[in-house]
């Protein structure tokens, strides 16, 4: 695997804008059912309630997006991992302001470290 350069503060900052600029979160996976989706597994702002609803059950404006819908099958992915990646799109709406923070965190001791080196 190759190295990855580093990220810069301007790489952070563009991901930053674009994280804030989503939907507001949490996201979560939902499990969804009807006549013309079938088997939809979406992305939403509120909770999966266990219940599979239907449309019009559920309040479309609140799907973030899809990884499945089957009927037509024009949401769908071949190797049939639906499910994990409704759940990396979900958490990814919470895990990447916190990985922001940590990468500006580690930077800011990496820059503490190395001015404390030049001062001795």
């Amino acid at each position: 695997m190759d190295t990855p350069t580093p990220l810069t503060h301007e790489d952070l900052a563009d991901i930053e804008e674009r994280t804030q600029a989503a939907t507001p979160g949490p996201w979560h996976v939902r499990q969804l059912d009807d006549d013309y989706a079938m088997s939809l597994v979406a992305i939403s702002t509120t909770p999966d309630t266990g219940r599979g609803e239907r449309w019009p059950d559920f309040d479309h404006q609140q799907i973030v997006a899809a990884t499945l819908v089957q009927q037509p099958r024009y949401v769908d992915v071949a190797d049939d991992r639906w499910d994990e990646n409704a759940l990396f799109i979900a958490h990814a709406r919470d895990d990447i302001p916190r990985l922001i923070a940590e990468i500006r965190r580690l930077q800011h001791l990496l820059a503490t470290k190395d001015q404390k080196t030049e001062e001795h």
